[in-house]
C-alpha cells in the first residue's frame, strides 16, 4: 500500500458516515462543475445576474487620515515601496518578484504549481506536483496588494494604485474559473475576497477604480465565481475548522461590499448563518479557540472583527450572540499575553491574516488588540496596543456605522471580566503568573485540555501537559513552534512531536501517532485536576493524561506545576504510573537566548533581558534520569526553535532518560532571580485581594 493510500485509509477512519456522504456529494458536484471550467486565455464575459447599478463598498470616513499615527503611516509607505522594488519575503522565503509575481511559483523549491489543469484533478498535498503549496498560495491572498492600495489611499501617489490594479488584472486573467492550483482550497478564496473588498474601498477616488472593478467583466466574473464556489464547496465535517470561518467571512464580506449580483442577498444571508455556526463551533464558551493553536485563535478572532465591521457598515450587523462571542475571543486573547505582549505558542501557527494594511512585519497581536480596542473597547487589564493602519481604518469604518447599530453592538456584549482571567478550564489552558505590577514577571502557560478540534485535530501537537515559561517576556522554557507544513516531512513531524515539547515521552513514541501532516490516528486528551491559589503567594495547577494507555493500560502521567511568587521559583512534579517496564524521556527545551551549563543534576542558565541586563537561574533536574544537552541536531532533529513560519534556529534542549516500572516521580525546579518590588501599590493591591 502506497503512502497516499495509507493516508486515505487513516483519513476515512476519522470521518463520520454523514461526512463521507457529504464528500461523495462534493465529488459528484465537481464532476458536473468541470464542464464550466474556463481555460487561461479564453474570453470571459460578465456573469448573468449582474445588476445595472453597482455601488462601491462603504467608504472610509475622511477623518481616518487624521486619526492615523504618523509613524504607522511612514511604515506603511516604506512597506509599499519595498513591494514596488520587488523586495519581498513570504513565510520566511525571499520573493524578489513581488512587484510582478509569478502566481504559480514556489520560491522554496523552485517548482511551479499547475496553472492550466482542472483544479479538481490537482493533488495539492503532493509536493512533486505543486511544490510547497503554502508558499504558492500565500502570495495569492493579495495581502501585498492591500498594502499598495492603502499606500495610495494615504498618499494618492498613482504608482501604488497602478501597481495594485496591474496585480489584480494579472491574477484574474491567469486564474480563470476552476483552472489551476488557486481553485483547490476554499480558505484561499475567502481571504482573497476580503483583500479585494478592501482594495476597492482603499482605491475609491482613484480615476481607474471603476474600470478595474465595476466595469470590468473579468473582475465581475471572478467575484461571482469565488462566491459560487464557496457556497457549493464549504469545508465540511472534520475539516470545518478555521478554514470554514475564513470561507464564511470571505463570502459575507464580499456580499456586503459588492452587492452587485442577483444572488447577493441570498449569499449574504447564507454566509452570515454559516459564520455564526462555524464560529460558535470553533470557540469554547471561555472564548478560547477549540483548535488549541494560539495563532489560529488570533486569525479566527481577526476574521470575526473584519466581518463585524463590514456587516455593520453595510447595515446588516452580526447577531448579538455572534458579536458577544467575538468579544469573548478578544478578551481571552488579551488575557494570555505575557508582560511583553507575546502570546503562547501552543499548536500550529502559519501567520495567517484576515486583512493586512500595515507592514507585514508589524506584530499581528498588537494589531488585533488595537483593532479590538477601537471597535468593541478594551478592558482595563488589557495590555496597551499601539494603533496602526489596519486598526485605525477598521475602527474608523466601524465608527461610521449608524449610531443605533453601534449602540446595539454595545448592548449585545455580555459582562466582560473585571480582572484578567488565568484559567480557561473548558480549553484546559491555565496561566500561572506573578501579579500585575510585580516585576520581573514570571509567566507559565500550562496545557491540560483536549488534544485539538474535530476528529483529525489538524493543527494540534502531541503536547499534553507541556508548559512554557518566560521571565519578563524572555522565553526560558519554550514551545518549539511550527516551522513548516508541507514538503519537509521529517521536520513537520519533529515540530509537532512529543519529544519537541516540555513534557514526558514514553518508549520513544508520541502521545498520539501522526497519520499525516494534518492528521492524527487518535487523540491525546488531557484533563485538568486542580487549580489553587494561596494567600502565601503560591499558585498551583495539576492535570493528567492516559494517552499512552495503548502501550500499557495502567500507564498514566500526572503533572503538577507550582509557582512560588515570593521565592521566584517554579516547581514541576511529574508522576508516572505503569504496570510494566517503560523508558521515560523528559525534555526541557530552552529559549534561543538562553545558554546552559549542565552540571551534576543542575543546569545553570543565563540570558539577556529585554533591556540588555544579565540574568541567571538554575534548573534542578530530576534524579534517576541520565541527562544530556542537545543543540541544532538534524539526525534525528533535536534542539530547534521556530521563531516564525519557514524559519528555524538552534536552541538548547536538556534531555533526561531512564527506565521505570510501577511509580516514577520526577521533580524539576526552576529557580529565578526575582527582583520584586513588594512595596509597589499594584503588588499590595494584589496581595490584599488574595487575603
Amino acid at each position: 500500500m502506497s503512502r497516499s493510500l495509507v493516508w486515505y485509509a487513516h483519513r476515512l477512519r476519522r470521518m463520520s458516515p454523514a461526512e463521507m456522504t457529504w464528500r461523495l456529494g462534493d465529488r459528484a458536484r465537481q464532476a458536473r462543475w468541470s464542464r464550466r471550467r474556463v481555460r487561461p486565455g479564453e474570453p470571459v464575459q460578465a456573469p448573468a445576474g449582474v445588476r445595472a447599478e453597482r455601488r462601491a463598498p462603504a467608504p472610509l470616513p475622511p477623518s481616518a487620515r487624521e486619526q492615523l499615527p504618523q509613524d504607522a503611516a511612514r511604515r506603511l509607505v516604506a512597506a509599499a515601496d519595498r513591494i514596488l522594488a520587488g523586495e519581498g519575503v513570504v513565510l520566511g522565503t525571499a520573493r524578489p518578484d513581488l512587484a510582478d509575481p509569478d502566481w504559480f511559483l514556489d520560491a522554496v523549491t523552485g517548482r511551479r504549481a499547475p496553472e492550466d489543469t482542472l483544479a479538481f484533478r490537482i493533488d495539492h498535498r503532493d509536493e512533486s506536483v505543486t511544490g510547497n503549496i503554502k508558499s504558492v498560495w500565500e502570495v495569492s491572498r493579495h495581502h501585498h496588494v492591500t498594502i499598495l492600495a492603502a499606500a495610495w489611499w494615504l498618499t494618492e501617489d498613482t504608482r501604488y494604485a497602478e501597481a495594485a490594479a496591474a496585480q489584480l488584472r494579472s491574477w484574474w486573467l491567469a486564474n480563470p474559473f476552476l483552472s489551476g492550483i488557486h481553485w483547490t482550497s476554499g480558505i484561499e478564496l475567502g481571504v482573497r475576497l476580503i483583500s479585494w473588498a478592501w482594495t476597492r474601498r482603499l482605491l475609491d477616488g482613484w480615476p481607474g477604480v471603476v474600470a478595474l472593478f465595476e466595469e470590468n467583466p473579468v473582475a465581475l466574473a471572478q467575484l461571482s465565481w469565488h462566491q459560487e464556489y464557496l457556497a457549493a464547496f464549504p469545508s465540511r465535517g472534520s475539516s470545518a475548522n478555521n478554514h470554514l470561518v475564513a470561507e464564511a467571512t470571505g463570502r459575507l464580506v464580499a456580499a456586503c461590499a459588492f452587492p452587485w449580483f442577483a444572488q447577493s442577498e441570498g449569499w449574504r444571508r447564507a454566509a452570515a448563518d454559516q459564520l455564526e455556526q462555524a464560529l460558535t463551533a470553533n470557540t469554547f464558551p471561555s472564548g478560547v479557540n477549540r483548535e488549541l493553536a494560539t495563532d489560529y485563535h488570533r486569525f479566527v478572532t481577526e476574521l470575526a472583527l473584519v466581518a463585524g465591521v463590514e456587516t455593520g457598515v453595510a447595515g446588516h450587523p452580526l447577531s448579538p450572540s455572534l458579536r458577544d462571542l467575538a468579544v469573548r475571543s478578544l478578551d481571552a486573547a488579551a488575557a494570555q499575553l505575557d508582560v511583553a505582549g507575546r502570546p503562547p505558542r501552543q499548536g500550529d501557527g502559519d501567520e495567517g491574516r484576515a486583512l493586512v494594511l500595515d507592514d507585514q512585519d508589524e506584530d499581528p497581536w498588537e494589531v488585533l488588540l488595537a483593532t479590538g480596542a477601537g471597535t468593541v473597547g478594551r478592558c482595563s487589564w488589557w495590555p496597551e496596543a499601539r494603533p496602526g493602519v489596519t486598526s485605525t481604518l477598521l475602527s474608523a469604518l466601524y465608527a461610521s456605522a449608524e449610531a443605533e447599530a453601534a449602540d446595539d453592538i454595545v448592548r449585545a456584549m455580555g459582562a466582560r471580566p473585571r480582572v484578567r482571567p488565568q484559567d480557561f478550564a473548558d480549553a484546559g489552558l491555565h496561566v500561572l503568573r506573578t501579579p500585575a505590577g510585580r516585576e520581573p514577571e514570571i509567566w507559565c502557560r500550562c496545557d491540560g485540555g483536549p488534544h485539538g478540534f474535530l476528529s483529525i485535530a489538524a493543527h494540534a501537537h502531541a503536547d499534553a501537559l507541556s508548559i512554557e515559561v518566560r521571565h519578563d517576556g524572555v522565553e526560558l522554557l519554550v514551545d518549539p513552534g511550527t516551522y513548516c507544513y508541507h514538503g519537509e516531512q521529517e521536520w513537520r513531524s519533529y515540530f509537532r512531536s512529543t519529544r519537541a515539547h516540555n513534557t514526558v515521552e514514553v518508549d520513544g513514541a508520541d502521545q498520539v501517532m501522526s497519520a499525516g501532516p494534518f492528521l492524527w490516528s487518535g487523540r491525546a486528551d488531557a484533563a485538568g485536576d486542580t487549580v489553587t491559589t494561596t494567600a502565601g503567594g503560591s499558585q498551583a495547577w495539576s492535570a493528567h493524561h492516559t494517552a499512552y494507555a495503548r502501550l500499557d493500560p495502567e500507564l498514566r502521567h500526572d503533572r503538577q506545576v507550582e509557582l512560588d511568587e515570593d521565592g521566584g521559583r517554579l516547581s514541576v512534579r511529574d508522576t508516572l504510573m505503569s504496570g510494566t517496564t517503560h523508558r521515560a524521556r523528559l525534555s526541557w527545551h530552552l529559549g534561543p537566548a538562553v545558554t546552559a551549563e549542565l552540571g551534576d543534576g543542575v543546569a545553570h542558565l543565563s540570558w539577556e533581558g529585554r533591556g540588555g541586563e544579565s540574568h541567571q537561574g538554575r534548573l534542578t533536574l530530576p534524579s534517576g534520569l541520565t541527562w544530556s544537552t542537545h543543540r541544532g541536531e538534524s539526525d534525528p532533529p533535536l534542539g530547534w526553535y521556530s521563531p516564525r513560519f519557514g524559519t528555524r534556529v538552534p536552541s538548547t534542549t536538556l534531555v533526561g532518560v531512564g527506565e521505570w516500572q510501577g511509580l516514577l516521580e520526577l521533580r524539576s525546579t526552576l529557580h529565578l532571580q526575582l527582583d520584586a518590588d513588594t512595596t509597589s501599590p499594584a503588588h499590595r493591591q494584589q496581595v490584599g485581594e488574595r487575603v
